[in-house]
């Protein structure tokens, strides 16, 4: 292979102007990030006071020394609440959610952010659940629940959340049933259907004291039937422990509780993760490059062989069909030793290009190879000599190919994402493995000005056609209005929000963040694992 030669000059007034302007965006992300964080600690006395953990620390317990903790989707339901009393802009969706090395054993973990109203589910928080549910049975991942949660806001009751709220369910008995074990640690309240997230599990650790487990509270129960009874009667862990079988092991307090945990992951004698063989050449450029190599513009060019060389092995980079369709990219690279096929644009997909990368994919797929797709396109080109090169033939057969990929798929989006060219290069509608954003990716179906123009040009044509003149003044509301909405929707804090990726990351932890996703992928294709015609039961 060939090592990309860079022609990035780290002293232009271009690059300077990038970089400061990709260190606000980040700032702004780690800002909500920190102000979620304070959030919960700010219980830290409360929870201190009943010899509890914060939700942060019992995470930090639960991983091994040292060891790494990729999180998933900190920004999930952010700007679908106000501030908080302190001007906090609290995001995460309730759930501190992320995959870490727990007993040598790479894992899913999931844990309530009972600092932040007791627990209960935030704006998204179900959407973040489903997600990582997803990824956990997707890549082979034991799937580790911290449980302390008031449920789900009665104040703020959907009809939706609670009909569509039953594929945790769903997916914590497929997730068994796979033979992908499903560990829980009770540390606190869990009612009503938050109950049969402890019944699903494989293996539960209730914390004596603390936690409680039932379909009915003594509230609800003397309402219903008069019946009176304490929490420890309907659902104590004693009670569960000793009496109704629902929980394995009884743990003196959340330290307990956790070392429990680790040890049965530990004794699952799970097959380990692998490594990559030898160590892998690092890339020949700075990854402190990435800071300043993308334009905020979405309509200045960009040549992402300049991203791929800071991120693959040694920066070598085998260009795939390089002299036709020129402005879409493919090419085969290693990252950490791990060979993975590579799609990216200099520009519009136009039907070379879009032919090209369906060839690749499906050579991708001969050779086992997975994919990354890198997005920055506005879309496809438009135009009669384009469509009349078959644009819509070619970009079918890039979609078919796509969607059809029998190798792990992953997504970042670096730039823009828009139109078709969102849906051809693996957005989250496709079902990438993985999804990762950088704080400058933005997603539109187009661009808020060629929106605004679009609209235009319709309410001229119709005032033209019925002979009236063209209220400028009303077309002018119109134009920022159309701009204001499509603005307000395309950036990463709109769509991390959304949970139309899986989190935003550092441009500078790229290779890093990469890395891991391809190991865990890979993984999960080796990993042996027994499954079970139904979920394991409880006595």
């Amino acid at each position: 292979m060939a090592a990309i030669e860079s022609t990035v000059h780290r002293t232009s007034e271009d690059f300077k102007k990038n970089r400061l302007a990709m260190e606000a965006l980040l700032d702004r992300v780690r800002k909500i990030e920190n102000d979620t964080r304070q959030a919960s600690e700010s219980s830290g006395p409360k929870f201190a006071a009943r010899g509890q953990l914060l939700p942060t620390e019992r995470v930090g317990l639960l991983l091994d020394h040292d060891s790494d903790f990729l999180e998933l989707a900190t920004l999930a339901g952010y700007g679908y609440k106000p501030l908080d009393r302190h001007g906090r802009e609290v995001a995460g969706g309730g759930l501190i959610a992320g995959i870490g090395t727990i007993s040598g054993t790479r894992c899913m973990i999931c844990a309530s952010d009972s600092g932040i109203e007791a627990g209960a589910f935030q704006p998204m928080g179900l959407e973040k659940l489903l997600r990582i549910q997803e990824i956990a049975l997707e890549n082979k991942l034991p799937f580790v629940q911290l449980i302390e949660s008031g449920g789900g806001n009665l104040m703020n009751y959907k009809v939706e959340n609670f009909v569509i709220g039953g594929e945790k369910y769903r997916n914590l008995a497929r997730l068994s049933a796979a033979g992908i074990p499903v560990i829980t640690v009770a540390h606190g309240s869990a009612t009503a259907g938050g109950a049969y997230q402890i019944g699903l599990s494989d293996y539960v650790i209730m914390v004596d004291g603390h936690a409680k487990a039932f379909l009915a509270g003594p509230a609800l129960l003397k309402a219903a039937t008069g019946e009176e009874a304490s929490e420890e009667e309907l659902g104590g862990a004693r009670m569960h422990c000793s009496t109704s079988g629902l929980g394995d092991y009884l743990a003196h307090d959340d330290r307990d509780a956790i070392r429990i945990a680790r040890e049965v992951i530990a004794l699952l004698d799970w097959e380990k993760d692998t490594a990559a063989t030898g160590t892998a050449p690092a890339p020949r450029y700075s990854a402190e490059d990435l800071m300043g190599i993308m334009p905020i513009d979405n309509n200045r060019a960009v040549d992402m062989r300049e991203i791929i060389a800071r991120i693959v092995d040694d920066s070598d980079f085998h260009d795939f069909a390089s002299q036709y369709g020129r402005d879409t990219i493919c090419g085969k690279a290693r990252i950490d030793n791990i060979a993975v096929g590579i799609i990216t644009n200099n520009g519009p997909i136009d039907p070379a290009g879009a032919a090209k990368a369906a060839h690749f994919i499906q050579a991708c797929c001969q050779s086992g190879t997975p994919l990354l797709y890198l997005n920055n396109t506005t879309g496809f080109m438009v135009g009669r000599s384009y469509e009349q090169s078959g644009s819509i033939t070619h970009g079918s057969m890039m979609i078919q190919a796509v969607s059809n990929a029998s190798v792990p798929q992953i997504t970042l989006f670096c730039g823009a994402s828009f139109g078709a060219g969102h849906y051809a290069m693996c957005g989250r509608a496709f079902s990438p493995r993985f999804c990762f954003s950088w704080p400058n990716a933005r997603c539109a179906v187009m661009g808020s000005e060629q929106a605004a123009n679009t609209m235009e040009m319709v309410a001229r044509a119709k005032s033209a056609r019925s002979n009236k003149p063209v209220d400028e003044e009303k077309l002018s509301e119109q134009r920022e209005k159309i701009i204001h909405n499509f603005e307000k929707q395309a950036d990463v804090f709109a769509t991390s929000a959304r949970l139309l990726d899986d989190g935003v990351i550092d441009p500078r932890d790229t290779r890093a963040v990469l890395a891991k996703a391809l190991h865990i992928c890979l993984d999960a294709q080796t990993r042996t694992t027994h499954p079970l015609s139904f979920s394991v039961p409880h006595p």
